[in-house]
């Protein structure tokens, strides 16, 4: 009996590290409504239920007829302007890509166990994005520069990219799989409160001003200082404490930079 009520306590914590309520599937410039639909419906297999889409092309998609047992994911989909909003009150941004010949600043993990692992690890206290590109190009560079990390799918050299729907099921498929019981160290990190994507966000913005200010941001490279900037931020790994004290840092020396060019 002692064994068999040890089982069941197992089991339960299991199923309770494999839920992905919080995770936030966000589509970045879907254009077929029937792919949006069977990601949707792939959320709702595996026990996905938010679903944000960055300027959808269709602006049907919400009556997917591929979405079957999903409509209600579809019916209570957010719409963002920016990736930047789409994934403001994430702590973790995961980006997905094909790679093909790219050269990537962030690091690229294969979808498999020890990847999930550190999705499902952060899952239990804070929420995390997992983006998906266009089923034309994928995700762009600046796409990528909101993420702290990548994750691709091993598919065969011959036909490397996936229908967005069955890229959205694979992923998930992974991160539903039963995970390790926690260890001490995971224990002690739950108590640490990451900086959420919308922190570092702001950071970077206020961060990006005070070059531009202070000249060291020239003419014509706003757009390369902005994905360098937030890649450096990203992997600071800041808490949540530490990011409002380097906001204040930062935010004070733009105002000592605006004070002395008035003067």
């Amino acid at each position: 009996m002692l064994g068999g009520a040890r089982a069941c306590r197992r089991i339960e914590r299991l199923q309770a590290l494999s839920e992905l309520d919080g995770l936030v599937v966000v589509l970045v410039r879907p254009r077929n409504p029937l792919n949006i639909g069977a990601a949707a419906r792939a959320m709702s297999n595996f026990g996905a239920h938010r679903l944000r889409l960055v300027n959808p092309y269709a602006p049907g998609f919400r009556e997917a007829r591929s979405a079957v047992g999903a409509s209600d994911l579809l019916e209570t989909a957010e719409e963002y302007k920016t990736v930047a909003e789409a994934v403001a009150d994430c702590a973790l941004v995961v980006g997905t890509t094909a790679v093909r010949n790219r050269a990537l600043r962030q690091p690229v993990r294969r979808l498999d166990e020890p990847a999930g692992a550190p999705i499902r690890t952060q899952l239990q206290t804070q929420r995390v994005a997992l983006l998906f590109g266009s089923e034309k190009i994928g995700l762009t560079n600046k796409d990528f520069s909101h993420c702290h990390w990548l994750l691709n799918i091993p598919t065969k050299e011959k036909n490397i990219s996936m229908n967005l729907g069955q890229a959205v099921a694979v992923c998930l498929y992974e991160l539903a799989r039963v995970a390790p019981l926690p260890t001490a160290t995971q224990d002690q990190d739950e108590d640490i409160e990451p900086a959420t994507a919308g922190q570092t966000e702001q950071i970077t913005e206020i961060l990006l001003e005070a070059l531009r200010m202070s000249g060291y941001v020239k003419p014509g490279t706003d757009a390369m200082f902005e994905k360098k900037a937030r890649r450096l931020i990203l992997r600071f790994k800041l808490e949540a404490y530490d990011a409002k004290l380097l906001l204040g840092m930062v935010r004070q020396i733009v105002w000592k930079l605006r004070l002395g060019n008035k003067n």
